[in-house]
């Protein structure tokens, strides 16, 4: 086995992808390397996605990215009890729990017993929330434009294609998600 390391200066965000193949190939059998590329290149690809949103648009706000979608989710399918803002935000239910405490103190999410079962918790919007939100989403979905914006539409369409085919296999290899 090598221990041949590459110029630090050399290694980027994009090109780490590169050297992390070429040296995985090189040095265990076994790899492939192709489903390696596709799966850097789409973690990195969401987490560079992840990152502009949120630094672009919902910090400015004070809002964290799981914060935006705890609201995104009650905004949306609301009013639901918090273990339903988990499984739809894809989010712990104690984050969920953290998040709507600060939400709740900034004065944007309800919090009461849900009427069907009195240990539940069932949050909403309060007036102010939803004008947040929506106020939000408005600046969200024009720098989501902006990212969309590089594939044409035939392009954008048969990437969510694809996106739907890889995440739907998923089931057959029993990957885990948050539920």
């Amino acid at each position: 086995m090598t221990q041949e390391q590459p110029d630090p200066g050399q290694l980027h965000f994009w090109s780490f992808i590169d050297h992390a193949v070429a040296r995985t190939g090189r040095e265990l059998a076994g790899i492939d390397p192709l489903a390696m590329r596709l799966v850097l290149t789409l973690t990195r690809a969401a987490s560079m996605l992840v990152y502009d949103l949120e630094s672009t648009v919902h910090r400015p706000r004070g809002w964290s990215w799981p914060g935006f979608r705890v609201l995104f989710a009650l905004w949306l399918a609301g009013p639901l009890e918090a273990k339903q803002v988990a499984e739809l935000s894809g989010m712990s239910r104690a984050a969920v729990s953290a998040l709507i405490n600060t939400l709740g103190r900034e004065g944007l999410v309800t919090k009461e017993r849900a009427p069907h079962d009195g240990r539940a918790v069932q949050l909403g919007l309060t007036t102010e929330g939803i004008a947040a939100v929506t106020g939000a989403f408005q600046a969200h979905n024009a720098r989501e434009q902006e990212w969309a914006g590089s594939l044409n539409k035939e392009e954008q369409e048969t990437l969510i294609s694809l996106l739907d085919k890889l995440t739907a296999h998923s089931v057959h290899f029993q990957a885990r998600h948050r539920t």
